[in-house]
């Protein structure tokens, strides 16, 4: 009989409502936001430095948080220089938001955006079938190479979208043993439905692709963690869906076989996956953040 086991990917609502959770009990967009103000434009300078005007590509932008951050600093920092911004976010729920997020915003005179509603594959599918040639002086790819299907072939191409002494900018979860996903990944992720929706990767995995290109890049380490207290409590509508987001598994508390989900449970608690502090269990969210030269 098959698998009543499902893919997050395959309910995008869900995923959005499991991910807005997510964000609510870690301190992931805090983490990101605090490296965007202290470390990005020392890291852009080579790439901004004498210009009036570049151009950005988010790829996989979610509702706009970190893209408008990365603006705001890049503002900050370099006032005067007109900014293009074009977004690749196939969640049309997203992309409501990422709006939204700009409506609410003042100071935005010189940035044009540019939003296309698509995955990245589908965007560099038509961009190839139209053979067009536009390059950019920054792309960054946050926290998106786990949904793409060919994860070498799409870092391949968005490379070869830089210009000169531009930068391609990547952030996901650490590897080496150095977050609890990879952890959590490494001993159940073959247990779990990818229904060729998904990858479970870590920045190891990409390091072993950027080496035999021959590429320069640097890696920057980010601590972040999650509250996964309520994934405990049965019933816990939190916990559901964040059990959801962890396992990748549409609807886990219903659909995952009683002895895997407390295989799962049993495993969120070790220390190689999350820290116990003060009656609460809080996942090693961390994150590298690697920055490719051109």
């Amino acid at each position: 009989m098959a698998s009543p086991m499902k893919n997050l990917l395959t309910d995008l609502s869900r995923y959005v409502r499991c991910f807005r959770v997510f964000l609510a009990k870690s301190t992931e967009h805090q983490t990101m936001l605090q490296f965007v103000e202290q470390q990005l434009a020392g890291l852009l300078a080579s790439t901004v430095s004498g210009k009036s005007a570049i151009n950005i590509l988010s790829v996989g932008g979610g509702a706009g948080e970190i893209d408008l951050q990365i603006i705001s600093t890049l503002q900050a920092n370099y006032p005067g220089v007109a900014i293009k911004n074009e977004v690749i976010e196939a969640s049309a729920d997203q992309v409501l938001k990422y709006k939204e997020c700009v409506a609410a915003m003042s100071n935005l005179g010189n940035v044009k955006f540019t939003r296309h509603e698509e995955t990245a594959d589908d965007f560099e599918s038509q961009r190839k079938a139209e053979k067009k040639s536009q390059k950019w002086d920054f792309i960054h790819m946050i926290q998106i190479l786990y949904y793409v299907k060919d994860i070498p072939a799409t870092i391949r191409y968005f490379h070869s979208l830089l210009g000169a002494q531009a930068k391609l900018l990547i952030i996901l979860v650490s590897g080496e043993g150095t977050s609890g996903w990879e952890t959590l990944w490494r001993k159940y992720g073959s247990s779990f439905p990818t229904d060729d929706l998904c990858t479970f990767i870590s920045s190891a995995d990409i390091n072993e692709i950027l080496d035999p290109l021959g590429l320069k890049y640097t890696i920057h380490e980010l601590p972040s963690q999650m509250d996964i207290t309520c994934c405990f409590t049965k019933g816990d509508k939190d916990g559901e869906l964040l059990l959801d987001f962890l396992a990748e598994t549409c609807e886990f508390s219903k659909t995952v076989p009683p002895e895997l989900q407390q295989q799962v449970l049993e495993e969120l608690r070790k220390p190689g996956c999350s820290e116990n502090k003060n009656g609460k269990v809080f996942f090693n969210n961390n994150l590298s953040v690697i920055v490719v030269e051109p």
